[in-house]
Formats: C-alpha cells, sequence, structure tokens
C-alpha cells in the first residue's frame, strides 16, 4: 500500500487538491467523493464516472478500501457482527443492528483498548492502534453494503454508536474528522444529531466536545456511583475521579439542546453494583450535580474470561424503580446480538466463535 492515501478519510477540499496535482478538473474531486461516500464504492472499477486514465493514477495514489472483512457473524435477532483487518493486520469489530424505524452501527475508535475496565472483554486486548478517520468511516460503508448492496439507498435511517472497542476521546481527531465526513449532504449524510459518542470519562476531551457547534450525542459510562468502586471498575476514575466528571459534565450541560438529556450508562452486575444502597448513591450523586440526565441499565453480557454475572431481571427493575422515585429517569437496554458476541463489553475479536447455529461466517 502507497504510503498514503486512504481516499474515504479525505474531505471533498482534499480530493479537489490531489486531482488538480494530478492535472484533472477540480469538479473531479467531488465527484470521486460522492461515489466514495454516496454511493460507497469499494474499488477503483466501480469509479464509473472518472475518466480510467484518472482511475489508474488514484490507484497508484493509494487505496479506497483498507480493512478486509474476515469474519461475518449474525445472530439469529437480525444483529450483525463483522470482525474485519486493518492493512497492517489488526484486528476490528463493528456491529449493525436491524431495527423497525432505523438501523444502529457500533463501530470501533481503536484496535483493542487501554482502559482496562473490569468488566469489558476488549480490554484484554490493550490498545494495539488508534483508528484513522478513514477507517472509521470504512465500517460504516462496510456494514451498509452488506446490509443493503454497493450503491443502494438504505430503507431507514442510520444511527452511529461510538461504543464499540476502544476510547472514543482518545482518537478524538480522527472521530471528529469521520464524523464531518460522515455529514456531508453529498456523501453518507449521516448528520452528528444521529451519532452518540460514549466515553469513560476523558474529562478534557468531554469539555472541548461542548465547544463544537455540530456535535454529536454524549454517553458517559460510570458503572458506580462511589469512587472506591469505580477505582475497581473502570480504572480511569483515578485520574479523573467522579467529582471531576460530573463537574465536567455539569459544564457540558451548557450546550445541550432543548429536551436533551446527558446519557449515563450503567452496567449491572450482579452482586457488585446493582444493590438497592448502589442505586440510592447513583440517584443522589446525579441530584447533587443538577444534571438533566436520563441513566440507561444494562445487564452485564457474560463472556470468559470475565468473572461477572448479569443481575437478574428482578434486581434491574428494582434498581430502575429507586432511581425513578428519586425523580432519575431511567431505561432498561434490552441487550442484541449476545449469542455472537456482539453486545456490549463483548467485543474482543473473537476469531474462534462460532456458536452453533447462530453464525454465519463469510
Amino acid at each position: 500500500m502507497n504510503q498514503a492515501v486512504h481516499f474515504l478519510g479525505l474531505t471533498p477540499d482534499e480530493l479537489t487538491s490531489i486531482v488538480r496535482e494530478m492535472g484533472a478538473p477540480e469538479y473531479r474531486g467531488r465527484q470521486l467523493f460522492e461515489w466514495l461516500h454516496g454511493r460507497r464504492a469499494r474499488s477503483f472499477d466501480e469509479l464509473t464516472n472518472l475518466p480510467r486514465p484518472l482511475r489508474a493514477a488514484l490507484a497508484e495514489r493509494g487505496q479506497i478500501a483498507t480493512l478486509a472483512v474476515e469474519s461475518r457473524y449474525v445472530s439469529e435477532d437480525g444483529t450483525r457482527r463483522y470482525l474485519l483487518k486493518t492493512h497492517d493486520n489488526l484486528p476490528v469489530e463493528t456491529v449493525f443492528i436491524p431495527e423497525e424505524r432505523r438501523d444502529t452501527i457500533c463501530f470501533s475508535s481503536q484496535s483493542g483498548c487501554p482502559l482496562q475496565c473490569d468488566f469489558c472483554l476488549t480490554a484484554k486486548l490493550g490498545l494495539l492502534r488508534t483508528l484513522t478517520a478513514g477507517e472509521i468511516v470504512e465500517q460504516i460503508v462496510v456494514a451498509l453494503n452488506d446490509a443493503y448492496g454497493v450503491g443502494a439507498e438504505t430503507p431507514r435511517g442510520t444511527n452511529l454508536v461510538a461504543m464499540g472497542a476502544g476510547e472514543p476521546f482518545l482518537a478524538f481527531d480522527s472521530l471528529t474528522k469521520a464524523l464531518r465526513l460522515m455529514a456531508e449532504p453529498k456523501g453518507l449524510h449521516i448528520v452528528p444529531n444521529r451519532v452518540t459518542v460514549s466515553t469513560a470519562g476523558v474529562v478534557p476531551r468531554i469539555r472541548e466536545l461542548a465547544h463544537i457547534s455540530e456535535r454529536p450525542h454524549l454517553a458517559i459510562s460510570l458503572a458506580a456511583p462511589n469512587d472506591e468502586l469505580r477505582d475497581k471498575l473502570m480504572p480511569i476514575n483515578k485520574k479523573w475521579p467522579l467529582a471531576e466528571l460530573l463537574a465536567a459534565c455539569k459544564d457540558f450541560e451548557h450546550s445541550l439542546k432543548p429536551g436533551e438529556r446527558f446519557t449515563f450508562e450503567y452496567v449491572m452486575l450482579d452482586g457488585v453494583n446493582d444493590t438497592d444502597d448502589h442505586a440510592r448513591q447513583l440517584a443522589n450523586l446525579l441530584n447533587r450535580h443538577q444534571l438533566r440526565a436520563k441513566v440507561n441499565l444494562i445487564p452485564h453480557n457474560p463472556a470468559d474470561p470475565l468473572p461477572y454475572r448479569p443481575s437478574p431481571p428482578e434486581r434491574v427493575e428494582r434498581f430502575k424503580a429507586i432511581l425513578e422515585a428519586k425523580g432519575v429517569q431511567s431505561f432498561v437496554r434490552r441487550p442484541r446480538g449476545r449469542d455472537i458476541y456482539a453486545a456490549c463489553g463483548q467485543l474482543a475479536a473473537r476469531r474462534e466463535l462460532n456458536p452453533s447455529g447462530a453464525t454465519v461466517p463469510r
């Protein structure tokens, strides 16, 4: 691969500059962007709107597709999990979740993750590499093309969640460029209002995101209502403890749109963080900071070698009732794709995974 250029990660202006250097008219750069993003082309042969000599010159300069699909798994509920490989042979995982009114694509921002959250399988990989903007965009292209075909229109809206492998705020530059690329009207046209970014609590980036005019929604992974427990479950808390994290959230609140609320994600671990007292601590914590917040309760998705079990349904409902009695809006998130290890906390490039009857590798 030429050192190079991953065309899917370039803006219309950057593509225009490249074709101009090649002696082609500037409008060819805009055409290139529209076919790479709007039509989701995956090869130079598919760029039939460009002259053959220009396509050949572009192929010498760089690549369109840098992610290869190593495995594809389909859940009983229709969820699809893709194990992709980068040009330097690193794993990337992406999940496509079809729903009645929209599709949701959960994408990764890093290969592996450095944060060592104790309940997350990805943490066992450690950080392998932060992904580029082009590699983030390409995950979306791969998933949409697999579901609908290259260039085909999607019958439903598409929502994106940066909740795959990695900490998005440690890939901040790549992430924000990818979101700008995907929002282009002549491209995928997935606007930031349809994107949610989940962070374990990188405080400086929370404040930075607040100053981006066209920004995605923000979700904060908490997993514990006090510092002692969160230090164990999410070691990032030792750097930015809860008081500091929630102060940043309070500052961010000024950027919330009318009707918008903070989303806090709370993974429920049986006998660890799911007692009545934990629920009261969590409600008091959020109320003390007077945050316009809602809490998504996520029963833990089990996976070897993690030592945790999901909280039983009745415990989850009891936890939810306590939060709501204290004025904290709460929802229980139902797992999708658990049988193919596609649910929250399960992604870890399990190449050996092949549950009987649950997967369709390709």
